[in-house]
């Protein structure tokens, strides 16, 4: 009797890249797509009603992002390994995608062959990381961003007032304005605008 193939749940919202995928990994004997969405905040949901155990996630997703869908996964259905796909390569998504759980993070672009073989390495335990991004994210060193500091970065992106981001994130005026001050001086930014796309360039929102 044949062994069972991998089961890979595939979350990626551009669907001709989704397909292209799904099209690809479907070539190898070994491998089936069982499952395709579109949103971040579809992936537990799917996982949980197909019996998968690969979830390959792109990380800029409508609903979650792959990063927050991943950690979603490790808390629900934790026995589901987990691969990350990137078009960008910023080191913070690196180092945001080992903390939520991922066992691989890969560019989209690499041949279907190796990112075969990376699902079937995540299968035996091992971790598999794009070596040109590995090296980045160790040149850029850590992220810099505190948790609160990072929240009221990602809330001020919406181009909100102080007053209205300390009613948001229920926070003094004054409190806000030490948390983005802190985390323009941190990024070398001129104002908050720039902290944002400093942070956001490096992954590090």
């Amino acid at each position: 009797m044949s062994p069972r193939p991998i089961r890979i749940l595939l979350a990626e919202d551009q669907s001709m890249v989704r397909e292209a995928l799904a099209a690809l990994l479907g070539l190898e004997p070994d491998i089936e797509v069982l499952v395709q969405v579109a949103r971040g905040d579809e992936v537990v949901e799917a996982a949980r009603g197909h019996d998968v155990n690969v979830a390959l996630l792109d990380i800029e997703m409508p609903g979650l992002t792959g990063i927050e869908a991943a950690a979603a996964l490790r808390s629900e259905l934790p026995g589901i390994r987990i691969v990350i796909l990137t078009t960008f390569g910023r080191p913070g998504y690196l180092r945001g995608a080992m903390e939520a759980g991922a066992s691989a993070f890969l560019v989209k672009d690499a041949p279907a062959a190796q990112l075969a073989a990376a699902v079937r390495k995540v299968l035996e335990g091992e971790r598999v990381i794009d070596p040109t991004l590995a090296a980045a994210a160790l040149a850029e060193g850590a992220n810099p961003l505190t948790d609160r500091e990072r929240e009221v970065l990602r809330a001020a992106e919406s181009g909100a007032t102080n007053a209205e981001l300390a009613q948001r994130l229920h926070l003094s005026q004054g409190t806000v304005r030490n948390y983005l001050s802190t985390a323009i001086q941190k990024l070398a930014a001129r104002n908050r605008a720039e902290a944002v796309r400093t942070a956001r360039e490096k992954g590090w929102l």
